[in-house]
Formats: C-alpha cells, structure tokens, sequence
C-alpha cells in the first residue's frame, strides 16, 4: 500500500472515529451526570475505602461489560457489517435454520430484547436533559422551580424536530461530543490532581471489599453502578454507519479514558469534600464555568436522547421489513444516508410517554430508580444471542463458549436482579412498556402466521387455473400485477378478480416482495423470475430486500425489463387486496388477541403508500378473509 493511499485510509479512519464520537457514545457519555450521584444516595457513608470501592465496581463494569464483552466480542458479531438487536437476531437465525425450537427461541428473545430497547428509549431522553438542567439547583437555587419547565421545553423542541432529519444537526454533534469528553477529562484531572490516591481503585480489591463489607446493601448499589454502563449497546448498534475500527478506536483512544477521568475525578471530590454528593459533577467545575457546563451538558444530553429516538425508529423499521411490526408511514429525511429515517407514529408516542415520565417523576434521582432494568435485560438477550452465534457460526469449543456465556451472564443476571427490585418504585414502567409492546408483535406474527395458513389452504396452482379457464375467459391487452404476500400459487386477489370479472390480462404478474435476514440486497439478486403456463402468460416475480432496505417497486420492474420480462411499468395495472379480517368461534387466536390484531391489521399503513406503487395504477378489491 503506497504512503498516500495510507494516509488517505488514515484520514477516513480519523473522521469516522470522530463521527462515531458525537453518535454512538452520547448515553453512555452523559452518565456522569448522574450515575455516581446516585450510588451515593442509596445511603452509602461516603469514605475513602467506601468511595474507593465505588469507582472500582464502576472501573470494572465499564471494562467488563463495555469494553471486553460489546467492544472486543458481540462487535465481531456482525451481520454484514450491520449491528443491533434486530441484525443480531437475524444472524442467530441464520445459523439455526435446521432447527425451528431454537429458531423460535431467538424470534421470541430477539423480540424481547427489541421491546426492552423501546422502554429505554422513553427513559434515557427523560433523566439525561432532566440530570443536565438540574444544574440549575447548583448555580442559582432559586430558579430550581424553572428545571421542569426548560426541560419539557427542550424535549419537545428535540421531537419537533425529528421530522426534519438528523443529517444537518449530526454534522455539529462531533465537534460538541469531543469538546464535552475532552471537558470530562480535564474536568476529573484537575480533581485527581489534589487526592492521587483516588487511582488504586483500579485494583478489583476494593470492589470486593465492597460488596463484602455492605452485603445486601452492596447487592442494592449495583442497581446504580449500571448506569454508568447505560448506553453501551450502542456501539454494536451503530456499527453499521461507522464500522468495527472506528468505533473501537473512538471508544479505546477516547470516550472510556475521559469517562473514567471524570469517574475518579468525582470520586477524588467525594473523598476530600463529602458534601459534594448533591452533584458531584457539577461540583467539580469552578463556579465561573458553572453556567458555560450546564448549556453543555444539555447540548449533550440532547444529542444523547436524539441517538437513542433514532435508534426507536431504525429497530421499527427493520421490524417491519421482517415482519415482525405492522406497517407504518416511514420518511426518508436525508437523500444521501438511507439510514436516517423518520417514524411520525414513534415520535409522537416517545413524546408523549417521556413528557408523562418528566412531569409524574420530577427528578433524575426519582427517574432513576426506573432506568436500568430495560438495558440490563436487553443486554442478558445480547449475550444469549451471542452465544448461539458463537457456538453456530464461529463454532467455538464448548469450554470456550460456556465460559463466555457463563462470565457475562452472570455479570447481567447480578445487575439485572439488582434492578429488579426497583420494580416497585419506578422500575415497573419500561416492563409494563416492554410487554405492551411484546404483545402487539407477538400479536401480529401470530396474526400474520394464521393468514399465511389460510391462504395457502385455498392455494391453487398456475397449471391448474389455466387447465380450469382455458379457452372459457377473454383476454385482454395489457399487463397486470397482482402484489400477493404468498410465495407459492395464485393469490386470492386475482381469484376474486376472476370471479368478478371474467377477463384475465394477456399477460399476469404476480409480485412478491421478501424480507431476507441479510441487511442489504445488491441489485443483481434483486429479482428472481418464474414462468409459468403454456403461452408463458404468467409470471411468478419475488423481489428480495434486506431488512434495513426499503422495497422500491417502480425500480424493481426496470429491473425485471432488464432482465428479459417485457411490458411497459407504466402503463401496467396493479391488483391490490384490500382484506377484511374477522374470526371463526374455534380460531386458533386467542380471544383476548382477535381484537388486538384487527386494529393493527386495519390501521396499518396500506401496500400502496408503503410500497411507493402508483395509486393512479392500482384496482383494489375487497377480500373477506375469515381466520
């Protein structure tokens, strides 16, 4: 490799880590604000030995689980270069094809996992702008009564602005996050500085001592050491827009040092100063840049609760594609990044739900004792997915394998159990979301499973309906596609067509669009074309997209001209089925369910629209299907 092709890689390494910087590590990057503060507050005496033990459980949880557990493993765990709990699920999938128990195991964690993601996702917004504007009882206490106010305000202008798209705000989310670690940093060295012996808690000694000592109290506090730790399933998440490198540079050369800085920074503050625990953070800035740090930290927060509200809308749409989550209108907000994109029906429920969290808790402190239980059990799915992963795929020994799955399991059943008994006080909000939300997919592929049965018990195949309708129906010029989820035989729709109106086009489509478990689909597999009957009138066309793409018929067709299939796209008619679902007494679906998948069914956005098919071109029928 030549020195200016080097230094070109380098350059684009350089960027890429800085990018990865003002996205991937805004949660975990805030967590200073008021992880520590609350470790404290479950009533700890703040010592030296004790304040020692402290940053130790932190210094380790953020090595354990952060750095070996998602930087050095899950992280290899990439589904062609994508990452998340969808795209994890998926390459799970991949490699328990020949066995459907453990495929139906990883869809009903993976799904568990996802639906946990969203509790987090109304909690983070919440207590991360909350935690920064709660500055304000620091610097000036008699404008503490302003807190609620200015943080619904920013909250509500940060989801008004969804709909524009994070593209031209992303591009000033960097220099800030990079400024704001940079600040972590300097700001706990100044404070190290005057009590050095703050840095023995690297020693695991004092962590176990801890733990020791306390007891069951010690138990109780790693319910707060995990939100130091929050956040950091997004570097797996995000690693499909910046990669494995930039990532792990970003997190190794950067974000875990200036983190760790602050921690013991504070700690430092804690051990000479004992009554800074109202908010060690902001205790540690001299009082001059106390106003310049709150307008910070709340940018910071900001661009934090904005990488968890995109993260909301990218796990939708992948479970759509996969059909796992009914239809909903999603836009594109940038013309360049087919990443970024808009979910109007999310945003508005994320808003309402974090507007409802700020205003019935009032405080980080109360919110807290809510946050935690969500990212812990989706990180105890994480870790099983991975470990199907590495026994399937990797084919890793069994000594190796148990060991991984035995170290990080316990290390998430520990933090998991001790979050649990937060339920009471705050915690059992994002379950009571997590399971809404589980409810309704598990509703609806129980749905869609049963309307897959019933069409193909009424199946009829091509060769069939010619040998039935040769020579009894007319023809007529054109060409028409009848867009069918079925891989296999005639779809009801042009049945219903034929039973209506006794014509058939001269030449019949039949478009099926599949999700495959891959992300993304290159354009020469595309398409495959099936030809069926003696005139080769009909044509069987699946359309094969990845789950993080979106279908583009109008493309598609181009595609099939290419590809030998020759009719005009334009002048084609589509024969869309517009169904109305209802059940039998004895149907399969649970009662409680019927209702639930009916308003699902009927208020998911339509084919048409989803699909981005030309309405001046469709016909659609009414089909009753009973289920």
């Amino acid at each position: 490799m030549s020195s200016s092709t080097q230094d070109q890689s380098n350059k684009q390494l350089t960027s890429l880590a800085l990018g990865a910087i003002g996205v991937v590590f805004g949660d975990i990057g805030t967590s200073p604000l008021y992880a520590l503060k609350e470790v404290f507050h479950g009533g700890i005496t703040i010592n030296e030995p004790n304040v020692l033990g402290v940053l130790s459980l932190i210094f380790w949880s953020l090595t354990m689980v952060v750095t070996i557990k998602y930087a050095v493993f899950i992280m290899r765990a990439d589904n062609k270069g994508e990452g998340g709990i969808i795209a994890l699920m998926a390459l799970a999938l991949q490699g328990s094809k020949e066995n459907p128990k453990r495929m139906a195991f990883i869809v009903t964690i993976g799904l568990l996992g996802a639906s946990l993601f969203y509790g987090d996702s109304i909690i983070t917004p919440a207590i991360s702008v909350l935690s920064a504007v709660e500055g304000l009882q620091i610097i000036a206490p008699s404008l503490a009564h302003y807190v609620l106010p200015i943080t619904v305000t920013v909250l509500g202008g940060l989801f008004l602005l969804q709909a524009k798209g994070t593209g031209k705000v992303g591009k000033i989310f960097s220099p800030i996050m990079c400024f704001w670690f940079g600040l972590l940093a300097v700001l706990g060295v100044v404070n190290i500085i005057h009590e050095p012996s703050v840095l023995m808690a690297i020693n695991p000694y004092y962590a176990a001592h801890l733990l020791l000592e306390l007891g069951w109290k010690g138990f109780l506090i790693m319910g707060s050491v995990v939100l130091a730790i929050t956040g950091a399933e997004a570097l797996y998440a995000d690693m499909g827009h910046f990669g494995l490198k930039p990532i792990r540079y970003a997190w190794f050369g950067f974000a875990f040092p200036a983190l760790l800085l602050n921690y013991f920074g504070q700690g430092a503050l804690l051990i000479g100063h004992p009554e800074a625990i109202e908010n060690p953070f902001y205790l540690l800035a001299p009082t001059w840049a106390l106003y310049p740090l709150l307008i910070l930290a709340t940018l910071a927060t900001v661009i934090a609760s904005q990488a968890v509200i995109s993260g909301a809308f990218s796990v939708t749409r992948q479970a759509i594609q996969l059909g796992y989550c009914p239809r909903m209108n999603i836009l594109h907000t940038s013309g360049d990044e087919m990443g970024q994109v808009y979910v109007p029906a999310i945003n508005w429920l994320l808003m309402v739900s974090v507007f409802v969290l700020v205003v019935s808790f009032q405080s980080s402190s109360a919110l807290a004792s809510a946050y935690g239980i969500a990212v812990t059990g989706t990180m105890i799915v994480d870790t099983l997915l991975a470990f199907i992963i590495i026994q399937a795929l990797w084919h890793w020994t069994k000594v190796a394998s148990v060991i991984f799955l035995a170290t990080f399991l316990s290390i998430d059943f520990l933090f998991f159990s001790s979050n649990s008994l937060k339920i009471p006080t705050g915690g059992w909000l994002p379950l009571l979301v997590a399971t809404v939300i589980f409810l309704v997919l598990t509703t609806w592929i129980k749905g869609r499973a049963l309307l897959t049965q019933y069409m193909d018990e009424r199946r009829v195949l091509f060769e069939d309906l010619e040998k039935k309708i040769h020579g009894k129906l007319a023809r007529v010029d054109g060409t028409a596609i009848y867009l069918t989820r079925s891989l296999r035989g005639v779809p009801q729709v042009l049945l219903h067509n034929l039973e209506h109106n006794h014509v058939l086009h001269e030449r019949i489509i039949v478009l099926t669009i599949v999700t495959t478990n891959d992300p993304y689909v290159d354009e020469e597999h595309l398409v495959k074309i099936r030809v069926f009957g003696e005139n080769k009138s009909f044509y069987r066309v699946k359309l094969y997209y990845g789950f993080k793409q979106n279908a583009d018929v109008r493309r598609a067709l181009e595609v099939c001209n290419q590809e030998g299939l020759d009719f005009d796209p334009n002048t084609a008619s589509f024969f869309i089925g517009s169904e109305h679902v209802s059940f039998r007494n004895k149907s399969p679906m649970p009662k409680w369910r019927r209702h639930l998948f009916k308003f699902l069914f009927q208020n998911s956005t339509s084919a048409i629209d989803f699909f981005k098919i030309p309405v001046e071109r469709v016909v659609e029928l009414g089909i009753r299907i009973e289920l």
